[in-house]
């Protein structure tokens, strides 16, 4: 099933038991799904593929984690707790992180390939991971090797 498909179904389940949270977060990624759809369609593209949904979910939860950091720092448990509930009700349809160990491998290998630039470096990588790992997470593990 398609992933966009499967957010709305997931929408109408959550409607017909009546949790509130997650028909909320769920209209708002699918909100920001169909934004993306409007870009999309402008560029002549007429339907989103499921990385372009995943992508559009991946954006959703960033801004979660930072909203989260934003109100931890402020003291507001309450906001905090909020954004990290919705957080983990769209983290279940983002594909699994890779470790930091195998996003390693996946570097080591894109070196041994002749790459030695940083910007090269991290584009190649982020090409093997497709998504799966933050890309902080990728720069880190590339500088660090790289200094080797």
């Amino acid at each position: 099933m398609a992933l966009l498909q499967r957010l709305r179904n997931d929408l109408k389940e959550a409607m017909k038991v009546a949790a509130e949270e997650r028909v909320g977060t769920l209209r708002m990624v699918l909100s920001a799904v169909h934004n993306r759809e409007i870009e999309e369609h402008a560029k002549g593209v007429k339907e989103l593929t499921d990385a372009m949904v995943t992508d559009v979910i991946r954006r959703e939860a960033k801004k979660r984690k930072e909203a989260a950091e934003i109100y931890s720092k402020a003291e507001r448990k309450d906001l905090e707790d909020k954004e990290v509930r919705e957080l983990k009700i769209i983290q279940v349809y983002l594909p699994a992180e890779m470790s930091e160990t195998e996003v390693e491998t996946i570097v080591r290998k894109v070196l041994a390939g002749g790459v030695k630039d940083f910007g090269a470096a991290m584009k190649e990588t982020m090409k093997e991971i497709a998504g799966r790992a933050e890309a902080g997470t990728v720069a880190n593990v590339v500088k660090r090797l790289l200094q080797q």
